[in-house]
């Protein structure tokens, strides 16, 4: 799932959060709640595999400079 199909999640689910609310859904309220969560840990885990890449690329970089 991309960058926008996050912010789309995340967005749909303060939507559905605040629909519930309102109209005194419960049940619509904590849908929208756990599609905020499920966006935040998606992100989280991208950014988190992103880490992990640049450190690869930087050991492997390293790597690379010894052999020259």
């Amino acid at each position: 799932m991309g960058d926008f199909e996050n912010k789309a999640q995340d967005l749909g689910g303060k939507a559905k959060e605040g629909f519930g609310e309102a109209v005194g859904n419960e049940e619509l309220r904590d849908e929208g709640r756990a599609d905020q969560v499920k966006s935040d840990i998606k992100e989280k885990a991208s950014e988190a595999g992103d880490a992990i890449k640049d450190g690869v690329n930087k050991v492997i970089g390293s790597f690379k400079d010894d052999k020259k």
